[in-house]
């Protein structure tokens, strides 16, 4: 195996053992990893594809693994970074998956997450204040960037938001093309009544779940919505409280909250069923970045998307800080939690420390402190 090939395969399998948190933080890692310690991409490189991954459907973290394995070792390198990313996370969710329905009930990992989650907040806070003077290029991009922070602050809608901060830098350089702005619709799930039943089908699941990751832009509350019209409301195949338990577990896993997909699927359809729902929400992102990753170069050739990149990047930059703040606020309890976050963000500033040795070491910190207690 070549040099590079392996590389990118080593890196995003540990990431993938070790990712926590939801995107946010995965992308941080990633910044860590390949821009901090490897140097594989400069920040401003790896600022554009935080921009482009957010401008496609699909898993934000999943794409960027893609996007950087393709860009450190090619081709190969495109299938190894996505697969070794996301291969660990259904391997630990079919197994979680396999418990829960033989026990009825998720494993309890509340210790574990108490020491992971203080890492997790001080790796996006050191991400955030490296990229940020690569986003903030100019007096229009920072108010643009505090625009989208309070409107996210408030609930805006986070694609709404994205296409707004690459519009607005647009027309603030005047470089919008008349028919550029013409409306564009946002696919959302559809609400409706509750239909009856339809009869479980592999075919039906697969198409359900290429649907799903073919056309969601959002956050993990925005899967939950496309989750539920379907799988729930259209099809009947799941309960709520089979649906939150789901949830629960892709969000307590390393990778991907996409791997929810695989949890269902075994539940609805044993491992055959896993393996299709992966594979189903999945497959559209090696899609997505294989066709739009050849036209970044082209994006920054020109003077119009140019802007409206960078207008997605600093927009992009502010919704990862709203996320930061609130994963925050839940994550950073009481003094132990507080102490932990800023001597990891020291760690992060003043050394090299790789951040699965932090992410390691806060589990086992997290879950002693569970054993004592119990």
């Amino acid at each position: 195996m070549p040099t590079a090939l392996r590389e990118v395969a080593t890196l995003f399998l540990k990431l993938g053992l070790t990712a926590f948190g939801g995107p946010a933080a995965h992308i941080a890692l990633m910044h860590d990893e390949c821009v901090r310690r490897r140097r594989w991409l400069t920040d401003a490189e790896f600022l554009d594809l935080i921009g482009l991954v957010n401008l496609i459907p699909g898993p934000n973290s999943t794409e960027m693994a893609i996007h950087i394995g393709k860009r450190r070792a090619g081709w190969a390198g495109f299938a190894a970074g996505g697969a070794a990313f996301i291969l660990p996370a259904v391997l630990i969710v079919t197994g979680l998956a396999w418990a829960y329905t033989r026990f009825g009930a998720t494993p309890q990992v509340a210790g574990l997450l108490y020491g992971v989650k203080p890492v997790v907040i001080a790796l996006i806070a050191q991400a955030l204040w490296s990229l940020t003077p690569k986003a903030v290029k100019c007096a229009r991009t920072a108010v643009i960037g505090a625009a989208v922070l309070l409107l996210a602050a408030r609930g805006g809608h986070e694609i709404l938001l994205l296409f707004g901060g690459g519009a607005a830098l647009m027309l603030s350089r005047g470089l919008v093309p008349t028919r550029s702005l013409n409306g564009a619709a946002l696919v959302l799930p559809a609400a409706g009544a509750a239909a009856a039943a339809v009869p479980f089908g592999f075919t039906t699941l697969f198409l359900t779940f290429l649907k799903i990751g073919a056309v969601m832009y959002g956050s993990g509350y925005v899967l939950l919505a496309f989750l539920r019209a379907d799988l729930v409301t259209r099809l009947g195949w799941l309960t709520d409280p089979q649906l939150v338990d789901a949830v629960a577990i892709g969000q307590v896993t390393p990778g991907p909250l996409f791997t929810t997909a695989t949890f269902i699927g075994y539940l609805l359809g044993g491992a055959p069923g896993a393996l299709l729902a992966t594979l189903g929400i999945f497959l559209p992102s090696f899609l997505f970045v294989a066709v739009s990753g050849p036209l970044l170069p082209r994006l920054r050739r020109s003077s119009w998307t140019a802007a409206f990149l960078d207008g997605v990047n600093v927009a992009a930059l502010a919704l990862m800080a709203v996320v930061a703040w609130r994963l925050g606020r839940a994550s950073l309890v009481d003094a132990p939690t507080i102490a932990a976050a800023l001597v990891t963000l020291a760690l992060l500033v003043r050394t090299k420390v790789a951040s699965i040795w932090l992410i390691g070491g806060a589990a086992t910190l997290g879950l002693l402190k569970t054993l004592i207690g119990s």
